[in-house]
């Protein structure tokens, strides 16, 4: 075998969840934390190890993909290029930003920023999201409301969009957001845990700016109007994700019957029972297992009752 199903990797964070994880993974051993970091090989920001990934023989994937490239990555990829996670907002989210590649490249000594994508798998009645600014913000008066901490005028000025169960967002990096109460999604990101807090009063912590100051790191924020109509745009169609994700990473939903090409990939199984066949594997899923996907898998099949997110880096 060559696909590995991988335990819960639940790093700490600073606000709540509210049990989905285990729920959905079927296993109520499990610590009620809000994230699980699936197939990562990203730390948690400051906080190395947290946040990796360790394999069934208690490798860190991290070390064993350095140790044999081609056989996780193939021959065309340096690096998986993308972090996956579960993510159960037992609490609404702060309003924050992740600075895009140049800010990155240029402040964090990363060649990644954090555009981001989620794919609800729950969401309770009335969910929502805050995304992007409805009418320009001026940089003085977002930094005045961080300085104040004005939650209220913060949230007032964005987007408030339902979300139901299926439905696919992309956030791109610089447009402040925050998810709602009562939702779990499966997240695919850059590969980098890098957040700009603009709310950060009522969740234990002192400030969010990355070490940068606020000065500084308040100019990764799009502060830009984003009409109604552009919103919309960031929503999935016939596709799972809009075309511009393409640049960061890509998400698939596969169902029995559907195939699935060689490269390094993350799956989240979401509903049903099923198996994914290939040259070396022969592996029985359910609803609550993540998979990952080496190159040396080969090409796949999935069977049966059952849909997966499959998610990997950009070609």
């Amino acid at each position: 075998m060559s696909i590995e199903k991988l335990p819960a990797n639940q790093p700490g964070t600073f606000y709540r969840g509210a049990g989905r994880i285990a729920a959905f993974r079927g296993d109520p051993s499990l610590p009620d934390r809000p994230e699980d970091w699936v197939g990562s090989v990203t730390s948690r920001f400051g906080l190395t190890p947290a946040g990796l990934s360790t394999l069934a023989d208690g490798r860190v994937l991290a070390e064993a993909i350095a140790a044999d490239p081609r056989w996780w990555l193939g021959p065309d990829r340096a690096d998986p290029g993308v972090l996956v996670k579960l993510l159960d907002a037992g609490q609404r989210l702060p309003l924050h930003v992740h600075p895009d590649r140049g800010f990155a490249n240029t402040h964090l000594a990363s060649a990644y920023g954090k555009t981001e994508a989620w794919v609800i798998v729950e969401a309770r009645p009335g969910a929502y999201v805050h995304l992007g600014f409805a009418r320009d913000v001026p940089g003085d008066e977002l930094a005045r409301w961080v300085t104040d901490q004005d939650t209220a005028a913060m949230l007032a000025a964005t987007h408030r969009v339902p979300v139901t169960a299926g439905d696919a967002i992309l956030c791109p990096a610089g447009l402040p957001h925050a998810i709602g109460d009562g939702i779990l999604l499966v997240e695919v990101q850059e590969p980098t845990d890098f957040s700009v807090l603009l709310e950060y009063e009522g969740f234990g912590l002192t400030d969010g700016h990355l070490g940068l100051g606020y000065e500084r790191a308040l100019e990764c924020v799009d502060r830009s109007a984003w009409s109604p109509e552009r919103i919309t745009g960031l929503r999935g169609g016939r596709r799972l994700l809009p075309e511009a994700a393409d640049e960061f990473f890509t998400a698939r939903r596969l169902r029995g019957g559907d195939r699935l090409p060689r490269g390094f990939g993350v799956a989240v199984t979401v509903a049903g029972r099923g198996r994914l066949l290939g040259e070396h594997d022969e592996l029985r899923i359910r609803r609550g297992d993540t998979l990952l996907i080496p190159y040396a898998a080969g090409p796949l099949r999935v069977r049966g009752e059952v849909e997966l997110i499959h998610l990997a880096g950009a070609a």
